[in-house]
């Protein structure tokens, strides 16, 4: 049974499921997202909406988030005993899974251009500035 906290993308494309997996969302996410306890409390209106996508990548960046996205699915499918919790445990995370991880992460952030982040502060100020320009 799901309750009124479960957030479906319906339709979502490989491209969606790449950026929102990467760490480049999930540093916007851990920064705006409200909490509960510990818990992160993803939210629609405040999370996801105000989330700065890149603005115009290209097809060759699209189709390189969408084979990084589905090299994650991949590795993860590779351990079908393990549930998430499992395959994401930063103690037992396979390594194939964390690779792939890594991968999508740069493909994501080479469309935002070609960017290097020194700190996950780094990577937010640059989401904050795009945020920022995306509202003008």
């Amino acid at each position: 049974m799901c309750s009124n906290l479960v957030k479906i993308l319906p339709d979502a494309t490989l491209y969606q499921f790449g950026i929102l997996s990467s760490l480049m969302h999930n540093a916007w996410m851990r920064t705006v997202c409200g909490r509960l306890k510990s818990d992160y409390r993803y939210s629609v209106g405040i999370v996801y909406n105000n989330f700065p996508w890149p603005l115009h990548p290209s097809d060759r960046q699209q189709q390189a988030v969408e084979a990084a996205a589905q090299a994650v699915l991949d590795a993860r499918v590779a351990f079908p005993d393990s549930n998430l919790a499992q395959l994401y445990d930063p103690l037992t995370m396979p390594p194939v899974l964390s690779k792939a991880h890594q991968a999508l992460d740069q493909v994501v952030d080479k469309a935002y251009g070609n960017l290097k982040f020194q700190s996950e502060a780094a990577r937010m100020s640059f989401l904050l500035q795009l945020y920022q320009k995306y509202l003008q």
